[in-house]
């Protein structure tokens, strides 16, 4: 793997995993010498961090991570409603019915391990990209698929701020269990209700623990 390419990866899931938290600033030569690179493959990370939208120019040198509110959550979370529904319709159309059967048993099993004290949050999540991958697969449409992929670099930030709640974790596991019955049975209009009620539920509970801003909780009262 190239040096850029190992710094952009290091870089992305350290801000993906709130590990450098939004406002933090990055510099070229802070970053090189702490991942043992030249500032060279560090610049061409940064670059490819702002077409993903996780770091903006700052005022001095370097960047600096992109904030998270309330505002850009609600905008994130319009545009996968449009794309997750229509790849599910798109999905109940075309996709094999067996294996998205197979997928919600899976999924039914997840949401009974989650609700336990040793719960394997990270191989839900896993089963939720595969679930994705499954999805984007039967869709047959390469432009939603790279849609989606852009797409989900900011999704998968902003789901770990709802990371502790257990409860919405079991809820989300039988919501996607749900969706992925609707596409077995080839019912594009059911899949399409599931995936926005289990959306308005995954704003809802990402909301909750989004910090609001002044201007935010302004506007709120």
């Amino acid at each position: 793997m190239k040096a850029s390419d190992r710094v952009h990866v290091a870089l992305r899931t350290e801000i993906i995993e709130w590990h450098l938290a939004p406002g933090t600033t990055l510099s070229e030569v802070e970053q090189a010498e702490r991942l043992g690179v030249s500032r060279t493959p560090v610049r061409e990370a940064f670059s490819r961090l702002m077409a993903e939208g996780l770091v903006e120019p700052s005022r001095g040198r370097g960047v600096v991570v992109t904030a998270v509110s309330v505002e850009n959550v609600r905008a994130l979370f319009e545009l996968r409603i449009a794309l997750d529904t229509q790849a599910a319709a798109l999905a109940a159309a075309k996709g094999p019915g067996e294996e998205f059967l197979r997928l919600a048993s899976r999924l039914d099993e997840a949401a009974q391990g989650l609700s336990t004290d040793d719960a394997d949050r990270s191989g839900y999540y896993r089963l939720i990209d595969d679930m994705d991958a499954l999805i984007d697969a039967a869709a047959q449409n390469a432009y939603l698929t790279a849609a989606q992929r852009q797409l989900r670099v900011h999704l998968e930030r902003v789901r770990k701020l709802s990371k502790g709640n257990d409860d919405r974790l079991v809820a989300a596991a039988h919501e996607h269990a749900h969706i992925a019955r609707a596409i077995a049975e080839g019912d594009a209009e059911l899949a399409q209700a599931a995936t926005r009620v289990h959306l308005s539920h995954a704003l809802r509970s990402i909301l909750n623990a989004v910090p609001q801003t002044e201007g935010e909780r302004e506007s709120a009262a």
